[in-house]
């Protein structure tokens, strides 16, 4: 490949491991803001969560009305919800502008289909039997990683942007359906922590396989856009 180059700490001193490109600059940035965005929604949606860690299905809620799900933890009114409402606010924002750049990049250079749409060949069993049985390449994603991937991207996170909009009585006033289509404030409410739930156990096994596949190996790619190949672990 004439543009691979050596890279310290991806590639080693033997000749067949080289610099191979992995991961567009757009896609790399994207990655780190909405890391940024992840960090920010996940401390401040925790300090939200303690002033009622109590949830509720239809359109109101409260103290003394009947709940489907109590979670063990100290109930802080007004506690950190202040910081964490400002808080959560800006880093959701942030996540949207970054969610919509990475769209508009995904569509406009085909990177959604060429990197992230399976292939017919890749669905079938051979396929799928050698991502289970651990043989994955770092140079692409595996069958696998884009059927996760895609879920995420397109099932997953705008579901935790409608639920989160279906939140602010402003947006709700103006467009009803927003929150009406979901069954009520409290069902979105509901819906959105129950979706942030499946995000985090999400991040949680990515960081897991980064680290099993490799984590300074992995982590360099996303900052410098390259990975070794030619000793990728299988």
């Amino acid at each position: 490949m004439a543009d691979s180059a050596y890279i310290p700490g991806l590639a080693s001193s033997e000749p067949d491991v080289i610099a191979a490109p992995r991961y567009p600059a757009v896609v790399r940035i994207a990655h780190w803001i909405g890391t940024f965005s992840f960090v920010g929604l996940v401390f401040s949606g925790f300090g939200i969560l303690l002033a009622h860690p109590r949830f509720y299905w239809g359109e109101t809620g409260g103290l003394g009305a009947p709940s489907i799900l109590d979670l063990p933890l100290p109930f802080m009114p007004g506690g950190p919800s202040g910081w964490g409402r400002h808080m959560h606010f800006q880093s959701a924002w942030l996540g949207v502008f970054c969610g919509l750049a990475y769209f508009a990049y995904g569509f406009s250079s085909g990177y959604f289909r060429r990197d992230l749409l399976p292939a017919k060949a890749d669905l079938r069993w051979p396929s799928v039997r050698r991502v289970v049985s651990g043989h994955s390449s770092a140079l692409r994603y595996n069958v696998v990683q884009r059927i996760v991937y895609l879920a995420v991207i397109f099932g997953l996170f705008p579901l935790l942007l409608w639920t989160g909009l279906a939140m602010s009585p402003a947006l709700t006033s103006t467009y009803p359906a927003l929150v009406t289509t979901l069954g009520g404030h409290q069902c979105a409410r509901t819906i959105h922590f129950f979706a942030a739930v499946i995000l985090v156990l999400f991040v949680m096994v990515h960081l897991a396989m980064v680290w099993r596949a490799g984590f300074r190996q992995r982590v360099g790619a996303m900052i410098s856009g390259r990975v070794a190949a030619g000793k990728e672990r299988r």
